[in-house]
């Protein structure tokens, strides 16, 4: 075989590369529908490559062969595109991960990037690990990271038990993160960066994200957004300046359970005070090439694919369960039995006003059943049932239609009681800091007609008022004895 030389495959990369510049910038110019159906997967690129398959293959080949040892030396040296290994690279992974970047930049009028992760757990992993290394020019100086503390369990876990116990860096906690002075006294010399998670699991807090980033960058802190419950398609915070966003895609993104899977999304040129520009320039392409290459937490091809045919569907879906979860909601808040409801639709709520000011259906005013931006608020809400725990209990094994589950963002609607399952774990204390009482239930509304949730609701709080007969009692031997007679 001829020898070819590197520099041959490195020019052809180059070719290839400045098609696909060309191709995202058309790409980037459509409506967010279109990009979320179509993603990064051109029409070229169907007929010339794969068969003329309108949907994207699954490529579940470990690793890619080359035509020669030039070629080999090329892409190990990250000197062109490749497919090396799919630890590192994978084309499901590189379909996956550029439709999640152009829908969290759509809008912002900036480059982004994105790392497909095997969770969202490994998703916030990846973003604020790198934040946290030694800074040679303050050996020995305790770091530190400003957050919210109301959070998903997993991330309060992750930060609480990984970097604060086992690491020895210092969690500064914001209670009230809709307090800017208290995010700004947390903040110092060894602060890495600010991290929020909003609207938060299960307790729906939410901040003025404008003023936070501003904040950030003025101390020349990147700031890291959870945005899992919105999705990009109710808010993107990359549009307002946040450096980082990260999604546990298994949630709401990919509606149909399939999957488990993550995702970090960055704009180009971050704001960092650490001293590396490569990470700075294009963070998750870092992610990518060094850190996540060495540790392996990435997706897999499959769960990318299940991911993105859920993907194509998400601003109508969630206009659609936001609307059922406003009905849900209004007709909780109006129950007797009911303390209170937190979702941030209710105008009752203090956070409505802010949240307002953010979270839109996007492209609805190019809607024609709109034609102007209208409020949309998500599909997670919460509820506190009268009298504490034994009848929170009550009325969550009530439920005949709705999953009891530590899940959200299912397309059937799911609930869990957090005290006891998915914040069990951060013990009593932390869950009254992050303002978790033990008689909330989360709820997740689904796809189903709302009527229909509202009436399992209504069942399931009626249960308060009926007797329970447990088994071993004279009532349950009765009951057992006039069943067999109607048998």
């Amino acid at each position: 075989m001829e020898n070819r030389g590197v520099n041959f495959y490195v020019e052809a990369g180059k070719r290839a590369m400045g098609w696909h510049k060309e191709y995202l910038k058309e790409i980037r110019n459509c409506r967010f529908d279109t990009i979320a159906v179509h993603g990064i997967y051109s029409m070229q690129e169907a007929l010339d490559f794969n068969q003329g398959s309108l949907i994207e293959p699954v490529y579940l080949s470990t690793s890619q062969a080359y035509r020669d040892s030039d070629e080999m030396e090329a892409a190990l040296g990250y000197m062109i595109p490749t497919w090396c290994y799919s630890r590192i690279a994978n084309p499901s992974m590189y379909y996956y991960e550029g439709v999640l970047a152009l829908l969290e930049g759509y809008g912002s009028g900036t480059e982004t990037s994105c790392l497909g992760t095997a969770s969202g757990m490994a998703a916030i992993q990846s973003a604020v690990d790198p934040f946290l290394v030694v800074d040679p020019k303050r050996p020995g100086a305790k770091m530190n990271f400003v957050a919210t503390c109301q959070v998903y369990g997993g991330t309060f876990q992750q930060f609480a038990m990984r970097k604060e116990k086992e690491r020895n860096i210092e969690w500064r906690k914001v209670l009230h993160s809709n307090d800017l002075s208290e995010w700004e006294k947390l903040i110092d010399e060894n602060t890495r960066f600010l991290y929020g998670e909003m609207p938060s699991n299960p307790a729906l807090a939410f901040f003025d994200l404008k003023k936070v980033i501003e904040l950030a960058h003025k101390y020349n802190l990147p700031i890291i957004i959870d945005s899992t419950v919105a999705t990009p398609a109710l808010l993107r915070p990359i549009e307002y300046g946040a450096d980082i966003v990260v999604q546990s895609v298994t949630k709401s993104l990919a509606t149909s359970g399939t999957s488990v899977c993550g995702a970090v999304i960055s704009r180009k040129n971050i704001v960092s005070s650490i001293d590396n520009d490569e990470m700075k320039a294009d963070f998750c392409t870092y992610l990518k090439l060094l850190p996540n290459r060495d540790n392996g937490p990435n997706i897999s091809p499959m769960s990318a694919m299940f991911a993105m045919n859920d993907i194509r569907t998400i601003r109508s879906r969630m206009d659609m369960v936001s609307c059922s979860t406003q009905k849900v909601a209004e007709f909780l808040e109006n129950h007797p039995k009911i303390e209170k409801v937190d979702y941030l639709g209710l105008p009752s709520n203090d956070l409505h006003a802010l949240a307002s000011e953010y979270m839109f259906l996007v492209d609805s005013e190019h809607d024609a059943r709109y034609g102007k931006k209208v409020n949309r608020y998500g599909h997670l809400m919460s509820f506190r049932v009268k009298g504490g725990a034994k009848p929170t209990r009550d009325v969550f094994d009530a439920f005949q239609r709705i999953y009891r589950a530590t899940d959200l963002g299912r397309i059937k609607s799911v609930a869990t009681i957090p005290a006891i399952s998915t914040h069990s774990q951060q013990g009593e204390e932390g869950r009254k800091l992050a303002q978790i009482p033990d008689n909330l239930i989360r709820l997740c509304v689904g796809g189903e007609h709302p009527d229909d949730i509202i009436k399992d609701l209504e069942q399931a709080l009626d249960s308060l008022n009926r007797k329970r007969i447990f088994k071993g009692s004279p009532e349950y031997s009765a009951a057992g004895a006039s069943s067999a007679k109607l048998q």
